[in-house]
């Protein structure tokens, strides 16, 4: 198993110092190049020509700084993301998370890792809004970390990164297409922080599923899920996976849904379907969406 961490900390400080002109460089094709697999699958380009969206404005939009924000004024932050602890646990939490499937007796197919952790904006509404960390793990091969360093969120980033792995795997295994549903969505995410879980405890768990009361999950979410767990438009499942709070950020049509409803949704899911049948996570990761569906009727 190869794991490649890419330091943005070293990164950040030579975009620290630099033009605009070469901070954008160095933030395009030495931050995000190693990654153009990853933004390949999704259509994103390293530069748009026109103008257009491309790793730039992604980061703009998901609560990250744009390459002219990196300046020296923010030195004392990536002084918070520079130690070799950090990173190693960074890479300790991905390492154990992938060797842990190994050990159940499940053969990757994807055998090199490349990972990296990314500043979030505190003045961007988005990153405000997932206690100051979060994570992408969802094409395999690569997973970011993002982060407003704190004492909290750096203690909490391993956390996040063990959710993210788990996407890793489990898209391994899955065939993504125009076909995926609100349940695919639900139980993917269910999967991941269940298994964050698993490996730090569920005192870990993060704000996405903490926040959300036994009351809400069960009189306001829960029904409202179950009603579309076969929609396949990502614009109106993504309503009903982040909730009307984020989505009113990305322009979306509110849905009645509180912040991250699928995660809680899909947390409690997961936690159902692995008590009842006695799985253990590790496969529960590959199963398809339908099998477990066809198990947790007694859920909703």
């Amino acid at each position: 198993m190869y794991i490649k961490a890419i330091r943005s900390d070293v990164l950040y400080r030579r975009m620290a110092a630099a033009s605009e002109k070469d901070k954008e460089t160095i933030y395009r094709y030495e931050l995000m190049k190693p990654f153009a697999c990853k933004w390949n699958c999704i259509g994103i380009p390293l530069q748009a020509g026109d103008g257009g969206c491309d790793v730039v404005s992604v980061s703009r939009m998901s609560g990250g700084y744009a390459p002219s924000g990196i300046t020296e004024a923010l030195l004392p932050e990536i002084d918070k993301i520079s130690s070799n602890a950090f990173w190693n646990a960074c890479e300790n939490s991905i390492r154990t998370s992938l060797n842990g499937f190994e050990e159940h007796g499940i053969r990757l197919p994807v055998q090199d890792y490349l990972f990296t952790v990314l500043l979030n904006d505190p003045g961007n509404p988005m990153s405000r809004m997932t206690g100051d960390y979060c994570g992408d793990g969802g094409i395999p091969g690569y997973i970011f970390g993002t982060i407003i360093p704190r004492e909290h969120s750096l203690q909490m980033l391993p956390v996040a990164l063990a959710h993210e792995t788990n996407h890793n795997v489990r898209w391994q295994f899955m065939q993504w297409s125009p076909a995926v549903t609100l349940a695919d969505m639900l139980v993917s995410e269910g999967l991941a922080e269940n298994f964050a879980a698993y490996l730090f405890g569920e005192d870990n768990i993060g704000i996405w599923v903490k926040n959300t009361t036994g009351e809400v999950l069960q009189n306001t979410i829960k029904p409202a899920i179950k009603a579309h767990l076969q929609e396949k438009d990502f614009q109106v499942l993504s309503s009903y996976l982040y909730g009307d709070d984020i989505m009113a950020l990305q322009g979306g049509i509110p849905v009645g849904m509180p912040y991250c409803a699928g995660y809680a949704c899909g947390y409690a899911l997961i936690r159902h379907y692995l008590k009842k049948t006695g799985r253990n996570i590790y496969e529960a990761t590959l199963l398809p969406t339908g099998d477990i569906l066809a198990e947790t009727e007694d859920f909703w």
